[in-house]
């Protein structure tokens, strides 16, 4: 990676990385589209690899809000998910497949913004989770249908669990796509070079997530997921 590429990517990488760490969720939604423009080896394996770094970063600084009860109920929707992505990308078009999945995302935060609301519970866990794996792994913005569980939560609770959930659900996911052969030892040098933007968003986040904590966390995840949604259905589409 010559050095403009790599700061451009660092930028990126950091803004998206700022925005996990306030939000919950985030880097998948900004970084993908632009690194598709000029880095797309950077996506999935390196970004979903990298983004580990992140995800234990934010568990550890927010592990007293982390509901542990629920993440195996989303765990198990994560996997399913992901077993269903890796099928669906054998037989299924990458574009198709986003394209669905990005419709189902604008429904759910259509109908949150309406003020329906679905708290955490087995089966909604099991739903969100699946549909997170689905995504994550096909095309890597994996974070709307938990958040949009947790929208009414507090921060700290907000972003642990899904830190915690990620953590886990984005290694699922890496050994996915080590199965079908799209993850490998290139992939994970790649990933390397996008650490330091993630390190350094993650510092910046810190500040962001104080402000955002005093109201302001339900519009930026509605926001943010109908963006996320918006991404995934034109770029499926084009």
């Amino acid at each position: 990676m010559d050095p403009r590429t790599f700061l451009l990517t660092s930028l990126i990488i950091a803004i998206g990385a700022a925005l996990q760490g306030a939000v919950g969720f985030g880097l998948g939604l900004f970084a993908v589209p632009l690194l598709l423009l000029f880095a797309p080896a950077l996506v999935p394996g390196p970004i979903l690899a990298a983004s580990i770094v992140l995800t234990a970063l934010l568990a550890h600084h927010d592990r007293g809000g982390i509901v542990w009860r629920d993440l195996g109920w989303a765990l198990v929707g994560r996997i399913a998910g992901i077993a269903a992505a890796a099928a669906l990308l054998a037989t299924v078009s990458q574009a198709s497949l986003g394209l669905w999945s990005g419709v189902l995302v604008l429904v759910a935060v259509a109908l949150s913004a309406s003020g329906l609301h679905v708290p955490p519970a087995p089966g909604s866990l099991v739903t969100a989770g699946a549909l997170s794996g689905l995504l994550g792994t096909a095309v890597s913005i994996g974070g709307p249908p938990i958040a949009l569980l947790y929208q009414r939560e507090p921060g700290p609770r907000l972003r642990g669990t899904l830190a915690a959930f990620f953590l886990i659900g984005v290694t699922l996911s890496l050994v996915g796509l080590g199965i079908v052969g799209q993850f490998g030892f290139r992939q994970l040098r790649l990933a390397a070079y996008l650490v330091p933007g993630i390190l350094l968003g993650f510092l910046v986040s810190r500040r962001a997530a104080r402000v955002l904590d005093r109201g302001y966390t339900r519009p930026a995840i509605l926001l943010i997921s109908a963006a996320s949604s918006l991404v995934v259905i034109l770029r499926s589409w084009w």
